[in-house]
């Protein structure tokens, strides 16, 4: 088959899960039309990690984050050529749109063309309850239900994010994300008795992420010497971590990160909302026990208090004490972490979902001849 992916920006989470699914899918070819925000890790960095021979990618430039309507039209226009060209070559079975703003563009541009019903969205993260402003969250809520009206297939990647969609009136199906639990693990040297107790997070440091309330946790500990908090990351928030037991790294790869969460304690999210993060199943491979605010797509991650906890305020968020002092559990939570992430979140499974529901869109009219 041949999928069209359309991503803005082609980075953070997005980047990762359709890594994860253009190597689930090798016998497919893959256009990725893609966007870029200069704040985040460049485009041309991550698409180093697209080895694939079926893997080819379009700039979409007038594609951006913010709702501007002179630059949201120019990026319309732009994607209804780019998809236009790619149509009549005969390039096209499946579009699948990625996050809000390309689900958005991308199904408007699919309804013009003609082709909305090859059309998958992934939104990856509702964007109606990314804002503490109230009057935001009702907007984006509109544009989602507006957007649903123009065709394809909505697919939730969590039970949460599900649940949230359909309290909005949408209608979707729900495929997990998943990444790669089979990994072999990080060889490391053994930490010594009464080292620094670590607790760490990875993504952008950005409103989403919630970094106040990862401080305000952080400041509770900042004068016990044996606790240290670290971020993963940066962005536009970064001056919110004021604590002076929060060190911040920036952005490393692949090995580097998983070699600074292996060697935590914990991983703590103090997120607003997510989708399926997955930093979280990064933690989850490693065997960590997890420490998640109560948000959609975090709450997917704990299994019944076996693997961590889930918090609603940051005074909750202080039982890492609890962790700290029953430290002969936490390996045998990390235990339960790899296992639930084994059973529940394997890459194996996301990307034979997609691929079925590729099938579906891309041979719709064959099936429904042969019946």
């Amino acid at each position: 088959m041949k999928i069209v992916h359309i991503v803005e920006p082609l980075s953070g989470g997005v980047a990762t899960f359709l890594k994860l699914l253009v190597e689930q899918l090798p016998d497919d070819s893959h256009i990725v039309i893609h966007g870029e925000r200069k704040e985040e890790t460049p485009s041309s960095e991550v698409k180093k990690q697209f080895t694939y021979p079926n893997v080819k990618f379009l700039r979409w430039k007038s594609a951006q984050r913010s709702l501007r309507l002179k630059d949201d039209i120019a990026a319309t226009i732009e994607l209804y050529n780019i998809l236009k060209r790619l149509k009549e070559s005969g390039s096209i079975d499946v579009v699948h749109l990625h996050s809000s703003k390309g689900g958005f563009i991308g199904r408007l541009v699919s309804r013009m063309l003609g082709i909305q019903d090859l059309v998958v969205y992934t939104p990856n993260g509702a964007p109606f309850l990314g804002n503490t402003n109230r009057l935001s969250n009702y907007m984006y809520k509109k544009l989602e239900k507006l957007a649903s009206t123009f065709g394809g297939q909505v697919v939730c990647c969590s039970a949460s994010e599900q649940e949230a969609y359909e309290m909005a009136g949408i209608d979707v199906l729900m495929i997990n994300n998943g990444t790669n639990s089979k990994r072999k693990e990080i060889t490391q040297v053994k930490r010594k008795k009464n080292e620094v107790f670590k607790i760490v997070t990875s993504g952008r440091i950005v409103n989403q992420k919630n970094p106040a309330m990862f401080n305000k946790i952080a400041s509770y500990f900042e004068e016990f010497k044996q606790f240290e908090f670290i971020w993963i990351g940066e962005g536009q928030e970064q001056d919110l971590l004021t604590a002076k037991n929060v060190a911040v790294t920036g952005w490393l790869n692949q090995d580097a990160l998983s070699r600074i969460v292996d060697d935590a304690d914990i991983y703590l999210s103090t997120a607003n909302f997510e989708g399926l993060p997955f930093s979280v199943l990064e933690a989850l491979v490693l065997k960590k026990p997890v420490l998640l605010s109560d948000c959609v797509g975090n709450r997917d991650l704990v299994t019944g208090g076996l693997n961590g906890s889930i918090f609603k305020n940051e005074k909750e968020a202080i039982k890492i004490l609890q962790f700290y002092n029953n430290a002969s559990m936490l390996s045998v939570m990390g235990e339960h972490s790899g296992s639930y992430c084994k059973n529940k979140f394997d890459h194996a499974n996301t990307g034979a979902g997609y691929k079925k529901l590729y099938q579906k869109a891309a041979f719709k009219d064959t099936l429904i001849a042969v019946n």
